[in-house]
């Protein structure tokens, strides 16, 4: 197939209505002489609070709720069992918005509101609506997760009540990831809708404000209808190539493209098209506010507010190995990280070289103490771990599907492109051996071979990968012009991944809960809804989209280059309970 690329890196939902863009304009909407208003903008974290303050700084009254905190070293006491001292996990957080908050600062900037009887008042920073829950004009800053991370390698943004800017930045996400953003999402999810705008600052200095309804509008179209998440690509020590070609990418200095979040809404945007302006929101508003119509009843019962399914993309097409790696089982991720659900896997193989191969499982007869050993002596640097000594190798090619249920050592070898169908949780993984290699940044990635040691389950050897874990594929179906089979998971997984092969419309049926597909072969499809409830949507080679559990039936054929041709597609859903 001819990989030139036809991806789309910008996907969109389309709405009608009008954007308010600059702050010049958005300004002069807020700042007009009255009697009295009062104006609280509530700050999703890395929201650039200076940039808000100096665009409205014809306030008559300005309180940046920063000043409101409570001491940073009480703040540090505060969060310390959650932040923990580990260099990469923490514990999900406990904490609401308004333990970070001094309450006498609150109710001394709540009295100099009440006390001004004329002019504008802001009121802008996270806990803005603590302050002010009654404001004239209530706005709410989002900021998408991405831009987040990369002001925080930047170093342009503090954790909430601390200043943690100039902290290396696997600290800085991590307060994010287990503190910062779930008490503020908590937040969110209470009082968001209740505003009047949605203040986009994800472009520095180029902000956009939009209506509240309007917002709630595309989230309402997006849950009705088959939709893609904004993709993200970053670079990595055993990156590859493909994607760059595959997915148009520029490389812009980079050394290669390792990761793509392709469908993974905790970390992706959702970009509306209002109006002929983007509008870029966190995906997981979506999860948030519109759950019951995405997920379904029985997803959404077992689930609440998390979208369960992640697709991503590992490319190591003329790099390296992944470094070898477990997950933790669900017991264990619930009492050391107060997670619900555990970080289970499979890879599908996109392509491969004739040398890839997949490392799964234990060989045969291997004996926990003596790996474990022999892991501590090679991260000692006394030796280099043997790899083949103790861990399987199956050789890997296109279309093969590998499950890998938590506990199973695995990583993906070089010269591989691979999608990785799983559970959500995403940065649980125990890193065991990374080949002796550094680094982008030059320094030893960590490695996590006490909670490995934890959770390997060792029982999965040799024979159970083979029989279990490899290209357990059976066709379950087919048609005029299609073929259907189950590809996975294994059954301690919750997702079940189906694989049509059709040349022909094929119809689906979400059966009541989200469904998550990908395009693995062909250059286009087209989405359509027997009803005519949605606009036909077009899919490229390799694009992930989200059909929404409302949508209830669909269908799929080839269409432009791929009319008349076999194409592929992989979905992904959560198994019934029954």
């Amino acid at each position: 197939m001819d990989l030139k690329s036809n991806y789309n890196k910008l996907p969109s939902v389309k709405i009608d209505g009008d954007v308010i863009v600059g702050w010049e304009n958005i300004a002069s909407k807020f700042i007009a002489k009255e009697e009295k208003k009062v104006i609280a903008i509530e700050c999703y974290p890395g929201v650039n609070f200076g940039e808000v303050e100096n665009a409205l700084t014809h306030a008559d009254l300005f309180i940046n709720t920063n000043s409101l905190f409570k001491s940073e070293q009480k703040i540090q006491e505060l969060t310390f069992p959650e932040v923990t001292d580990d260099s990469i996990f923490g514990y999900i957080s406990r904490l609401q918005l308004a333990d970070f908050l001094d309450l006498d600062k609150v109710n001394s900037a709540k009295e100099k509101i009440s006390n001004k009887t004329d002019g504008v008042i802001v009121v802008c920073g996270p806990g803005a609506l603590i302050c002010a829950p009654s404001a004239d004009v209530r706005v709410y800053a989002d900021l998408a997760r991405w831009e987040i991370q990369l002001r925080m390698r930047k170093h342009e943004v503090n954790g909430l009540g601390v200043k943690n800017s100039s902290e290396p930045f696997n600290l800085q996400y991590k307060r994010g990831f287990f503190v910062d953003w779930r008490v503020c999402d908590k937040f969110k999810k209470k009082w968001m809708l209740q505003c009047d705008y949605l203040l986009d600052t994800n472009k520095c200095d180029h902000p956009k404000l939009v209506e509240m309804n309007l917002i709630n509008s595309g989230l309402l179209k997006a849950s009705s209808e088959p939709f893609r998440v904004v993709p993200f690509f970053d670079p990595g020590p055993w990156g590859g190539h493909w994607m760059e070609k595959v997915c148009g990418l520029v490389t812009d200095g980079k050394p290669n493209h390792a990761w793509c979040f392709d469908c993974v809404p905790e970390e992706n945007s959702l970009l509306l098209e209002i109006g002929g302006e983007i509008v870029e929101i966190p995906s997981i508003d979506l999860v948030f506010f519109q759950s019951h119509r995405l997920l379904g009843d029985e997803v959404e019962a077992r689930f609440g507010l998390e979208f369960p399914i992640r697709f991503d993309f590992l490319d190591t097409m003329g790099g390296g190995n992944l470094s070898l790696q477990v997950h933790p089982d669900t017991t264990y991720i619930q009492q050391n990280f107060g997670m619900n659900y555990t970080q289970d896997e499979s890879y599908y193989m996109l392509d491969a070289e004739d040398d890839a191969c997949v490392f799964l499982g234990l060989k045969k007869g291997v004996k926990a103490d003596e790996m474990i050993r022999e892991l501590n002596e090679a991260q000692n640097g006394s030796v280099v771990f043997d790899t083949e000594k103790f861990v399987n190798t199956f050789p890997a090619k296109k279309h093969d599907h590998f499950l890998i249920p938590a506990g199973t050592v695995h990583c993906s070898g070089k010269n591989s492109m691979v999608l990785e169908i799983s559970a959500t949780p995403y940065i649980f993984t125990f890193k065991i051996w990374d080949w002796g290699r550094l680094g982008l940044d030059g320094k030893p990635r960590p490695i996590n071979i006490g909670h490995a040691a934890n959770v390997i389950d060792w029982s999965r050897d040799t024979d159970f990968a083979r029989n279990e874990l490899v290209n357990q594929v059976e066709q379950i179906g087919e048609g005029d012009g299609w073929i259907e089979e189950r590809t996975g998971l294994h059954k301690r997984e919750f997702i079940e991944t189906r694989r049509h092969w059709f040349s022909k419309q094929v119809l689906h049926h979400t059966n009541g809960g989200v469904n998550v597909l990908n395009l693995i072969e062909g250059k286009e499809a087209i989405v359509e809804s027997p009803q005519n409830e949605f606009e036909p949507f077009v899919v490229h080679y390799v694009e992930t989209f989200i059909v929404p559990a409302s949508v209830a039936e669909y269908t799929i054929r080839p269409s432009g280059e791929s009319q008349g041709k076999t194409i592929g597609t992989i979905k992904a859903f959560v198994r019934n309970n029954a």
